[in-house]
């Protein structure tokens, strides 16, 4: 019988879990890095530390790791942005709180991911969006849509969705490069480039 066997449940369970998470955050590393075309398991595998077979005895593929990265961004933020929504009661307080629980979640998510890490390591520089990442503006996004949908005021809600995005998406990386976050910065700036563009609310 192997060592593993002889472990209490709750040990086995926390081992568990502490490889997935190890996988997720090497993946999440990767993809952001290397992009997720030209990301393969090896390089996953290489950023856990962990044996190949320990990998594939959570994930088959570079697929699966992805669509579980999409799911945990998914419904971990979903309810946040429901809740915000719920208390915004015309276009511009809905877009403050969706690009403030957005920022809110990119700072929280990356500080308990630095907790993670070794102390004196540097900031890693994102090149890609990882799925998780995808999952989380396609909450978002949709979010956005269908608000703009319902005011005549807005033509194209698509186009609007995806200029809220873009903006939301350059603002938080430049966010999370500086030290400290300044979310309420960062959340102010994106509203009024989205609100206002760059003549501000004053229009001069």
């Amino acid at each position: 019988m192997s060592q593993v066997a002889y472990l209490p449940v709750g040990k086995r369970e926390q081992t568990k879990a502490q490889n997935r998470l190890a996988i997720l955050d090497a993946a999440r590393e990767v993809f952001g890095e290397l992009g997720y075309d030209n990301a393969t398991v090896r390089d996953i595998i290489r950023r856990t530390g962990l044996a190949a077979g320990t990998f594939y005895n959570y994930y088959r593929s570079k697929e699966e790791v992805a669509t579980a990265l999409s799911d945990d961004g998914a419904r971990r933020f979903a309810p946040i942005l429901k809740a915000e929504r719920a208390k915004a009661t015309d276009w511009e307080s809905f877009v403050r709180a969706a690009i403030s629980a957005y920022f809110n979640f990119l700072a929280d998510e990356h500080k308990n991911w630095m907790a993670r890490r070794p102390v004196d390591e540097p900031h890693p520089h994102i090149h890609g969006e990882t799925p998780e990442m995808q999952a989380v503006f396609a909450e978002v996004r949709d979010c956005i849509v269908e608000q703009a949908a319902g005011d005549p005021s807005h033509a194209d809600p698509d186009y609007i969705a995806a200029a809220c995005i873009g903006i939301a998406r350059e603002v938080g990386d430049k966010m999370l490069a500086r030290r400290p976050f300044d979310v309420g910065g960062a959340t102010e700036f994106a509203v009024s480039m989205i609100l206002f563009g760059l003549r501000g609310p004053s229009g001069a």
